[in-house]
C-alpha cells in the first residue's frame, strides 16, 4: 500500500513545508486539488456532498495545480504528486501535455496525472469549451496527452481536436501514469479502458460497489492483467487493519487527510497541527501497515 497525503483549500504558504513534512514522514504522494474559478450564479449540484451544495468552495484558496506541483517538487526529492483531479477537458490538451511533461522532467518522474471531467458547466463556459460531448472530448484529450508525453511525433484527428504531427521536448524518461477520477459509469469505463488507474473521490457512493464494477469493466475490456493503480478515500485507511482490508480489495493507494474541507469558511488549523497530524498517522498506521 502507498499513502497519499491530501490537503487543499488551506493557506498557500503551508504547502511547501507540508510537502517536506509529508516526504520526511514517509508518505508516497501528495494530492493537489484543482479549481479554476467560482461562479457567482449557478444551479449545478456538487456530486460529492450529500446535499449537493458547493458553497464551501466560496473564497477558498486554490493555487493552479501545475504551478503548485512545480513549487513543491523543487523543495522535495522523493514524494510524488497527484492532481486530484485536473479538469482536463476544459483545458487545451497540447498545453496540458507540455505542462505535465515539464513537471515530470523537472521532478524526476514524480507526477501521476489524475484527470476528470468538471461537474460544472460554468467551468466549460469560462474556458470557452462546449459542455456538450464532454465525455468524447475527455477521451480524446487523454489520448493526446499520453501520445505527446511519450515522445516523438504524434498526431490526432478526432471530433473535438485536430492536432497535426507535432512533438514536444523534453519528455520524461518514464510514461506519466494517467489516473481517471469519477464515480459515474462513464468514468469507471474510461478508467478501465484508457487509464493507468482510478481515483475515488470519496463522498456518499458505495466504495465496494464502485470497486466491483471497476473490476468488471476491466475484465470486460481485457485490461485486468495490466498494471493499474486504485486510489481511494476510506475511513478504513485510518487503522492498520483497515489498510490490510483495502489491500485485499485491490486498493494500491490510500488517500488520507485530517480535516473536513467540505465546510464553509477559511481553514483555521495552524501549520504545526497539520504536520503533527500527518506525523502521527505515519507512526500509528503507515509504520504498522507496511
Amino acid at each position: 500500500m502507498r499513502f497519499t497525503y491530501a490537503e487543499a483549500m488551506t493557506d498557500p504558504a503551508f504547502y511547501l513545508p507540508l510537502a517536506r513534512a509529508a516526504e520526511a514522514a514517509g508518505f508516497d504522494s501528495f494530492a493537489v486539488g484543482d479549481s479554476l474559478c467560482y461562479p457567482r450564479e449557478s444551479s449545478t449540484a456538487y456530486p460529492y456532498t450529500a446535499d449537493g451544495t458547493r458553497e464551501f468552495l466560496d473564497d477558498k484558496p486554490f493555487i493552479e495545480a501545475f504551478t503548485l506541483i512545480a513549487a513543491m517538487g523543487a523543495v522535495t526529492t522523493r514524494i510524488r504528486f497527484t492532481p486530484f483531479v485536473l479538469k482536463l477537458p476544459v483545458r487545451p490538451p497540447v498545453l496540458v501535455a507540455k505542462q505535465a511533461a515539464s513537471i515530470a522532467v523537472l521532478t524526476g518522474n514524480r507526477l501521476a496525472l489524475g484527470v476528470g471531467i468538471s461537474p460544472w458547466p460554468e467551468d466549460f463556459a469560462a474556458m470557452g469549451v462546449p459542455w456538450e460531448r464532454r465525455g468524447a472530448r475527455m477521451d480524446e484529450a487523454i489520448d493526446i496527452v499520453r501520445g505527446l508525453t511519450r515522445g516523438g511525433y504524434f498526431e490526432h484527428h478526432g471530433e473535438a481536436y485536430d492536432v497535426p504531427a507535432v512533438k514536444i521536448a523534453p519528455v520524461p524518461s518514464q510514461p506519466i501514469p494517467i489516473l481517471v477520477g469519477g464515480h459515474s459509469e462513464a468514468a469507471l469505463r474510461r478508467a478501465a479502458t484508457r487509464g493507468d488507474g482510478w481515483m475515488h473521490a470519496g463522498g456518499t457512493d458505495d466504495l465496494g460497489a464502485l470497486l466491483t464494477r471497476l473490476a468488471q469493466l476491466r475484465e470486460g475490456a481485457g485490461t485486468a492483467a495490466r498494471p493499474f493503480e486504485i486510489h481511494v478515500i476510506s475511513a478504513e485507511a485510518y487503522t492498520p487493519d483497515g489498510i490490510r482490508r483495502l489491500e485485499e480489495r485491490g486498493v494500491t493507494d490510500a488517500i488520507v487527510g485530517f480535516r473536513n474541507p467540505y465546510i464553509a469558511g477559511q481553514d483555521a488549523e495552524p501549520l504545526a497541527a497539520k504536520i503533527a497530524n500527518l506525523e502521527r498517522y505515519a507512526e500509528r498506521v503507515m509504520a504498522k501497515a507496511r
